[in-house]
């Protein structure tokens, strides 16, 4: 056999073989195009569809990247399985890389989760002024795995998402009015119809309290030394504070020129010579 005819049979005997890779190389790399313009589709598609749902910004942007990943990984598992790699193996190796990755974010998955849980459900959204686990502040921003507040003194706060998603949580400006509620004590003896009078009249004269909601005015709790008496109206969220703060001042002043006392609590110190002082 000449070099000719030893080449020859080498090329008869790699040549199927040959043709065979070279097959499986251009459908598998015909599935990995159809798979990218498949993606594009699908992103297009969802991100239309999350707009018009007004969806969060930050929930549509994942669910989009988790989408698009999940069609890259079916697209590569059929490319490599056109490749002739064992589908079993593709799979265990995915399941070991899920796995590993699990274990060691495992409290930031939860946190995660957490995200994904309150952008879903929106128990609160931004500018929205929130109280949970000790805290209050306004939204600042929520991301999938932290929250930012604003205190009220201008403190910048970062809470996980986890342990925020599974706490109370006290939506304060949820709606657009809030109740202003108000309590004073005042004097045994003073005139219960005058003071009730007064806190009525205040209440009234407040310009940020809604007249059409109705005014409560009642004598809460008897008490040893003194009466509590307990006001209430509504006002529009935003002046909820400013409305209870002017309302307090005018209690103080109202009652003060009414003769109302307002009684404080008395401490008796006996001294070492016997005789008692009133604190």
């Amino acid at each position: 056999m000449n070099w000719f005819e030893a080449k020859e049979t080498l090329a008869r005997e790699w040549l199927p073989g040959m043709m065979s890779m070279v097959f499986r190389i251009v459908i598998a790399a015909l599935i990995v195009l159809a798979g990218m313009r498949l993606a594009g589709m699908v992103r297009s598609f969802l991100k239309k569809t999350f707009d018009r749902m007004e969806m969060d910004l930050s929930l549509s942007r994942f669910l989009i990247s988790l989408v698009n990943a999940v069609v890259y990984v079916l697209v590569l598992f059929m490319a490599l399985e056109r490749l002739g790699v064992p589908s079993a193996s593709i799979i265990a190796l995915l399941g070991s890389a899920a796995l590993a990755v699990g274990l060691s974010l495992q409290s930031s998955l939860s946190n995660f989760a957490g995200g994904i849980l309150i952008l879903i459900t929106r128990p609160f959204t931004v500018g929205d002024y929130i109280a949970a686990q000790g805290l209050e502040g306004t939204v600042q921003s929520i991301g999938l795995v932290y929250t930012t507040l604003q205190t009220g003194d201008n403190k910048k706060v970062t809470i996980p998402n986890g342990g925020l998603a599974n706490a109370v949580v006290t939506n304060i400006n949820a709606y657009e009015k809030r109740r202003v509620d108000v309590s004073v004590r005042i004097s045994c003896h003073a005139n219960l119809g005058q003071a009730k009078e007064i806190l009525n009249r205040i209440f009234q004269d407040n310009e940020l309290i809604l007249p059409e909601e109705g005014i409560t005015v009642y004598v809460d709790t008897l008490a040893d030394s003194a009466v509590m008496m307990g006001a209430r109206g509504w006002a529009v969220t935003g002046d909820h504070w400013t409305a209870k703060c002017r309302i307090m001042e005018s209690i103080k002043e109202e009652f003060d020129a009414a003769g109302i006392e307002i009684p404080y609590h008395k401490l008796d110190v006996a001294n070492q010579s016997g005789s008692d002082r009133v604190l």
